[in-house]
């Protein structure tokens, strides 16, 4: 698995578990959910993606979109 697959993984995992939270813990885990999205975003803008960086020191293999 590369970086890219990981960090699209890691933020499809994090959604639906915000998701579930959501339905089955409180309505406020949907913040959570809205932060993934933001993150999502501005990673597409800038290219500057938190997960991108943890995921590189764990020593996955860089992808194309994350240099």
């Amino acid at each position: 698995m590369n970086l890219d697959r990981a960090v699209l993984a890691f933020a499809g995992l994090m959604t639906l578990i915000s998701l579930a939270l959501a339905q089955f813990v409180s309505p406020l885990w949907l913040w959570f959910t809205a932060f993934i999205g933001v993150n999502m975003l501005q990673a597409s803008v800038t290219g500057f993606c938190p997960a991108a960086i943890v995921f590189r020191k764990l020593g996955v293999a860089s992808g194309c979109a994350f240099k």
